[in-house]
């Protein structure tokens, strides 16, 4: 019984460091400017597309997962640029809609270059299971919640040392008195859509080896990574890391004690009750508005 609660742990422990990197990217676009990117699946997707590609390609794993957040790093500057820039000073509502847009059309575009098929990244340090307490471990489970750890450091220190992670604090917090300062806060804006494209193509290249990765594997990621963020408070990044673990987990045990077949509803049910008695998450993110 105990190795079976283990085990559910660790799978929970797994998914939700994915998650929580998803809802990260989340929370960083709306504190920028008050939107919620749903693309951000579709990052996730296309960082474990183009890792897959480049090693398929014969290029070395670590080259070309490095190659693979910076395309898609690159792809979340355009989107700014093209998409969201130009929309200029449109309401929420249409700035959401453009986003989705960029969903669907980065998934027909990964679909168009990738194929229908889904394949796998091959594990960074082997494939052997790690037995603990008789439960089973794999190493790239490690790979996934250590980098998830490590991106949280590093972001604590991004905004809590830097400047330029204090300008986006500062944005997030009032953008008219960021602006009064001087701070660029359309500059703010692009650095977050690189940021939250990057965050996402880390967490698709080390979740490939597991989850296998395909053009349409963004959608549901996406989703799940939004009701982590909810569930955290939009716009906190400690709530996005503790939402995403929560959900993780709650999904491991609904479908090891209940049914497998519920996992996928179990992001769904939540987010119906966190609209219904916890509407500014866990963590009580302010309300931002755009000005």
């Amino acid at each position: 019984m105990l190795s079976q609660t283990l085990q559910y742990l660790f799978s929970g422990l797994t998914n939700g460091a994915i998650y929580a990197l998803s809802a990260l990217g989340f929370s960083l676009i709306y504190n920028a400017s008050g939107v919620i990117n749903f693309a951000q699946g579709e990052f996730i997707m296309l960082g474990g597309v183009a890792a897959v590609l480049l090693t398929s390609a014969g290029v070395p794993l670590p080259l070309a997962i490095l190659l693979a957040v910076l395309m898609v790093a690159v792809v979340g500057l355009l989107l700014e640029k093209f998409a969201i820039e130009p929309a200029g000073d449109a309401d929420v509502v249409s700035l959401i809609i453009i986003t989705i847009g960029a969903s669907i059309f980065l998934q027909g575009v990964a679909q168009v270059v990738f194929g229908k098929g889904q394949r796998a990244l091959a594990p960074f340090t082997g494939d052997a299971p790690i037995v603990i307490a008789g439960a089973s471990l794999l190493p790239q489970s490690l790979w996934m919640i250590g980098t998830g750890a490590v991106i949280v450091l590093v972001l604590a220190w991004f905004f809590g040392r830097t400047r330029l992670g204090k300008a986006m604090l500062a944005t997030a917090h009032n953008r008219l008195a960021a602006r009064l300062v001087g701070i660029n806060t359309r500059h703010v804006l692009a650095l977050s859509f690189v940021i939250s494209a990057a965050l996402g193509a880390i967490a698709g290249v080390v979740s490939a080896p597991i989850t296998l990765t395909s053009y349409d594997v963004g959608i549901m990621v996406g989703l799940k990574g939004f009701v982590a963020a909810t569930l955290g408070g939009l716009g906190s990044g400690v709530g996005a890391v503790v939402g995403g673990l929560i959900l993780g987990l709650m999904e491991a045990l609904a479908a090891g004690y209940i049914s497998s077949a519920y996992k996928d509803a179990v992001p769904f049910a939540l987010i119906i009750l966190i609209l219904f008695f916890m509407p500014r998450g866990l963590f009580g993110a302010r309300v931002t508005e755009r000005v």
